[in-house]
Formats: structure tokens, C-alpha cells, sequence
């Protein structure tokens, strides 16, 4: 893993002299992450506010202590400013403190919250408190980090306000601190100095500092697993930043809307990975304990069926927090406080179907109009690139010309980090490069610490590399593009439909029973047995696993170095009438099919084509 880490002693020696090493060392740290070259208002927050901070180290005397600069979060593209590592002064023992670097002078709450601030000359407003914002980092770094495993005390977080005085952040000072987080002003910093002393000696931290670096990444808290305890006790996942402030905008959204008998739209974008669903069951799960009446609802069979097994095993009841968009044609308007749609992007049209009746068949509304009304503060989490059917509705313009046509007040928060593909924040972007979803040149791929893209030889090589990966205890799966067609079982077996050269195999089972040792198809992507079949983009959607193999089918080829869509090869059904679907947009959908499928997989993916000229393009992009 690539660092910057200096000592307190040699970092101070830059500080007060030539500090353009360091500026250098964390401008290569960007491009090695693949965040590009940063900006000059990046590079001035470094020059401006890491002497400081060696400041009061020097004055407190830690000048042993190792610190860590711009260290990633693991499994995230989020990063921390500064992690200080050493030895504690009571314990002996290893001791780390993150802390949060702000160059604010002036901040308020947010109109009257404790937790959301407004920040003066900056124009992305509200951001989360500063002491919020570390504790979110301390308890994430406690629950990823096998070095800090059981040890809660061993890493607490602090943010530094090294440019306010108390009086210019007077309203932040309402958040008391908490074993996670606390906040010191420039005014404060005697005070900070004396914090740092009761966590940290003067002795060296390199050893800290090693382990810290070198700790294995202990396995993420799939979404899933954790569903049954998110709902019924308490909240499992911390929240960081972009996706902290989306939870608190909702709460507090809710208890206005009680109180002022309003209404109050939130919109939340993000793509495959960055936490909307990890946003949906935090939601989910406190404003059911808070007694507000709140249900979840997706566009997805696969999803919500998956959630209602997991969530419902011990509480059957709990099943029925999850409902479908087609769920509200007749609901009371305003009947919930709070309506989260997950996977927002699948909103239809309209929400009738075969068994509608005819009453409400012939008065049915806009679906997403539905989905306003049923709740005095509708939350749509949404990622417009994964739009992969046609009549699918959910994009933000949509869902913002209907909320201004009722004179619904909208807020959109956009989520910035990726959780997904190992945090890799540049596998996606490669992604939307690769498939043209991004103007500029499809930069090359070079595998990085944390995730992995290889392009197998045949589609025999790629279901025995995924097959080495699960004998290793990783979970994994193949998919592929709908360009073969999609038998019913015969009887107690699976039609061997996809079908490449010599090779062969079902796709994932259509039946809400398991034949033989696959699972039902809402649970393909999650339950025991569903290596055997390939799935499709409708069951891998909203899922992910540990490794994920692609199939790219004849529908989606490069010729000449450039992706052409040939719809005749595509066996999906609803893409059958040019009328409702035109050539322009099939060729869009098609894209953001393989987007989906692209985007699975939480440590690598394998790809392949069954076009040679495409296989030789892919090769070409990776490596």
C-alpha cells in the first residue's frame, strides 16, 4: 500500500522550511489512487492546515509519533486527513488518533440542528458537523481493521478548526463530544494539545504506525447479512459524510413535516456502490424504532424478495416494511411519514399490470406521482446510469418536474464515495469510460491494492477462475448480456440455454422454488447454489459478491475500436418493439446493461466476449 508517513520531528522540519516534498508525495498518492492530479484548492488545504497541526505536536511533544497522511478508508474511496499513530502513555499499547482538518473560520447550524452546518464561503452547504464527521471515521476504521478488533479504545478521532476562534463556530459547540469525536478551535488549542497527550507518548509510533498500515481489512458488513439487526435493534452500518448528511436531511425532514404539517422531497444519486441501500435500511431501521410510520419499496423482485428472507427470518412482521413501487395505486395520500424507494431508477410509468383491476387501471396515475403522494417526505434513491429497461422512469429530472408541479420543496444530496469494486472510485469511472457512458479515452486499467480486473482466454477459463476463487472462500458469480433465450425448467432441471462453443449452462432459474441445487430466482445472487447458472442484469441488480464474471454477448461489440449495438442479437423481450424502443435507445440501455453487470463485484471481476475482435479490445484496456 502506498503511504505518506513521516515522523512528527521530520514533518516539522518541512513545515518550517521547504514543504513542497510533501505536497509532491501526496499529489503522487492522488494519481496512484487514480483521483487524478489535484487541484490547486486541494494542494493549498494541505499547505495550510498539516503545519498546524505539526505545530501543536511539537508543542505537545509527540514528536516520536508517526502521521499518516490522506490514508484511505479501507474498502472506500473516502480518506481520512490524518491518522496519528503511536504508543498510549497509560497503556503501553498501540494508539491512534484521526483527525478531521478544517480551515473554516465561521460556521451555524443548519436552521436548527445540531448535526448539519453551514460552512461561510463555501458552496456545497449543508455539510455534516466536523466532530460527526471524524467519529464517523473512528468507528468505520474500528469496524473494517483487524488490528483495531476488539480494541475500542485503541483509535478516537478529533476534528481541528485551526483557523475559528470559539465565538465564529458559537452553535457547533451545542454537539457535545463523544468517545468517537470531539472538536478543538484554534482558540482551543491548548486544550488539544493536552487530548493528544492523554492518547499519545513521545516515544516512536513507527511500530503503530506499521501495523496500522499493514492490518488486514477484516470483510465488509455485507448490506444483506446485517438486515434483521439494522431493522429490528439497532443501527449496524456508520454512515460517512455525503451519506450521513442524506440520513439527517431525511430525519429531520420528518419531524418538520410532523410539526408543520409540510411535505419535503429527498432525492439521493449515487452510483452502483456508494451506499444508497446502506442509507435506506439506516432510515429504515431508526424511524421504525422512533415509531414513525415508514415502509421501503423497490422496483426489484430479486431485491425486495432478498430482503424480506433476510430481514423476516425471526420477524416475520418485519416483512412487510418492504413493499413494491406498484404497491400505493390506491394508498392514503400522506398515509406515511416516510416512504424510502430504493433503487429509484426503476420507476415505471404507470403501475398497472395484468392482475389490476379495471377501476384502477382506467384512473391510474404517473408512478412516480403515486410515490410522492403516499408519504409526507418520499426519499428516492436513485443512480440514473443503472436506467436499463425501457419505461423505466426514474431519473432526477423526472422525479423533480413532478415534485414542482405540486409545489414540493426538493433537496438532492449527491454520494461522491464508492463502497464497492474495493472502494475503487477509478474502477467505475474506468467502467463508464469503457462503455462510452463518459466522454475522453478509455484510460488503461492497472490493478490496484484493493481490486482487481482480468480478461479470461474462454468462457471455460472464466468459470474455472471464478471456481479457484470460491474453493478460496469467496463468494462469486456469472453473468452475462440476454442474448440467448430463457427456457422454463423441464421438470426437476434447468435448460442448458447459454450456450458458447462446447460450453454450457442454464440461466438463473425463473421459479420461486429451487430446482434442484438452484435457488429461487429472487435469490440467485445471495443463496448457496447459484454459481451454477448465469445470471441476468434483472437478478444481479442491487446485489453483490466477492467476484464477478462477465460475459459480454453478441449484442454489445467493438469494431474499429468503437462499441456498436446490434439489437437483433438481444433476446430480451422488452426490447422487441422498435416502436416503444428505438435504435438510439436500445443502444443507450445495452450500455447501461453491461454497466450493471460490470459493477458487481466487491474485490474483481473477469471479463469475456464471445466477439474475438471485442475479447482483443478488452485485453487491450486491461493489464
Amino acid at each position: 500500500m502506498q503511504v505518506v508517513r513521516h515522523s512528527a520531528a521530520t514533518l516539522a522540519a518541512y513545515a518550517t522550511g521547504d514543504f513542497s516534498p510533501v505536497e509532491r508525495a501526496l499529489a503522487d498518492l492522488w494519481r496512484f489512487r487514480g483521483a487524478g492530479v489535484p487541484n490547486a484548492k486541494e494542494s493549498a488545504s494541505w499547505r495550510n492546515s498539516i503545519p498546524p497541526l505539526v505545530h501543536v505536536l511539537t508543542d505537545a511533544g509527540l514528536m516520536g509519533v508517526e502521521v499518516i497522511l490522506e490514508h484511505g478508508l479501507p474498502l472506500s474511496s473516502k480518506r481520512s486527513d490524518v491518522v496519528l499513530a503511536g504508543v498510549h502513555p497509560r497503556t503501553g499499547q498501540p494508539s491512534y488518533v484521526v483527525v478531521e482538518l478544517k480551515q473554516w473560520t465561521k460556521a451555524h447550524r443548519h436552521e436548527d440542528s445540531e448535526t448539519l452546518v453551514d460552512v461561510d464561503g463555501v458552496s456545497y452547504n449543508p455539510v455534516l458537523h466536523p466532530a460527526l464527521q471524524v467519529g464517523g471515521y473512528a468507528r468505520y476504521y474500528r469496524d473494517f481493521l483487524r488490528v483495531l478488533d476488539g480494541k475500542t479504545d485503541a483509535l478516537v478521532g478529533a476534528a481541528f478548526l485551526h483557523n475559528a476562534v470559539d465565538a465564529g463556530v458559537a452553535d457547533l459547540w451545542a454537539l457535545p463530544p463523544s468517545d468517537d469525536g470531539r472538536m478543538y478551535t484554534g482558540e482551543r488549542r491548548g486544550e488539544f494539545v493536552a487530548f493528544l497527550r492523554s492518547r499519545l507518548s513521545p516515544q516512536s509510533g513507527s511500530a503503530a504506525a506499521d501495523a496500522f498500515i499493514g492490518s488486514a481489512v477484516a470483510p465488509s458488513k455485507q448490506l444483506l447479512k446485517l438486515a434483521a439487526d439494522e431493522i429490528r435493534d439497532r443501527e449496524q452500518f456508520v454512515l460517512l459524510d455525503e451519506q450521513r448528511v442524506a440520513f439527517e436531511l431525511v430525519m429531520r425532514a420528518v419531524e418538520t413535516a410532523r410539526s408543520a404539517d409540510s411535505k419535503e422531497v429527498i432525492i439521493v444519486t449515487g452510483g452502483p456502490g456508494s451506499g444508497k441501500s446502506v442509507i435506506a435500511l439506516s432510515l429504515l431501521g431508526e424511524l421504525a424504532r422512533k415509531g414513525r410510520t415508514v415502509l421501503h419499496a423497490t422496483g426489484s423482485r430479486s431485491f425486495t424478495e432478498t430482503l424480506r428472507k433476510v430481514a423476516g427470518h425471526r420477524s416475520p412482521q418485519t416483512k412487510q416494511l418492504f413493499k413494491y413501487f406498484n404497491s400505493f395505486m390506491d394508498a392514503e395520500k400522506n398515509g406515511l411519514d416516510v416512504v424510502v424507494l430504493d433503487e429509484a431508477h426503476r420507476i415505471r410509468e404507470k403501475s398497472v399490470n395484468r392482475y389490476t383491476s379495471k377501476l384502477l387501471r382506467e384512473t391510474a396515475r404517473a408512478q412516480v406521482e403515486e410515490l410522492l403522494d403516499v408519504a409526507r417526505v418520499p426519499v428516492f434513491l436513485l443512480d440514473e446510469y443503472q436506467v436499463v429497461r425501457p419505461g423505466e422512469m426514474g431519473t432526477v429530472a423526472e422525479i423533480k418536474a413532478h415534485a414542482a408541479s405540486r409545489g414540493f420543496q426538493v433537496r438532492q444530496v449527491d454520494l461522491g464515495a464508492q463502497y464497492r469494486a474495493g472502494g475503487s472510485a477509478a474502477y467505475v469511472a474506468w467502467v463508464l469510460h469503457l462503455l462510452g457512458l463518459r466522454e475522453g479515452a478509455t484510460p488503461h486499467w492497472t490493478n490496484e491494492e484493493s481490486f482487481t480486473v482480468e480478461v479470461a482466454d474462454s468462457v471455460g477459463d472464466l468459470e474455472a477462475r471464478l471456481a479457484e476463487k470460491i474453493d478460496e472462500g469467496y463468494s462469486a458469480r456469472m453473468t452475462a448480456g440476454y442474448c440467448w433465450k430463457w427456457s422454463n425448467a423441464e421438470g426437476d432441471a434447468l435448460v442448458p440455454d447459454v450456450q458458447i462453443g462446447d460450453w454450457s449452462r442454464p440461466w438463473n432459474s425463473k421459479s420461486d422454488r429451487r430446482i434442484g441445487d438452484a435457488p429461487t430466482s429472487a435469490l440467485w445472487a445471495t443463496e448457496d447454489g447459484g454459481f451454477g447458472q448465469v445470471g441476468c442484469v434483472y437478478t444481479a441488480q442491487g446485489f453483490e459478491y466477492d467476484w464477478n464474471g462477465v460475459i459480454f454477448g453478441p449484442d454489445l461489440v467493438v469494431r474499429d475500436g468503437v462499441w456498436v449495438s446490434r439489437r437483433e442479437l438481444n433476446k430480451d423481450p422488452d426490447f422487441r418493439n422498435r416502436n416503444a424502443v428505438s435504435d438510439a435507445d436500445f443502444d443507450r440501455l445495452v450500455r447501461h446493461v453491461y454497466k450493471v453487470l460490470l459493477t458487481r463485484g466487491m474485490i474483481g471481476t473477469a471479463l469475456y466476449s464471445t466477439d474475438d475482435e471485442t475479447l482483443a479490445y478488452l485485453r487491450e484496456q486491461v493489464g
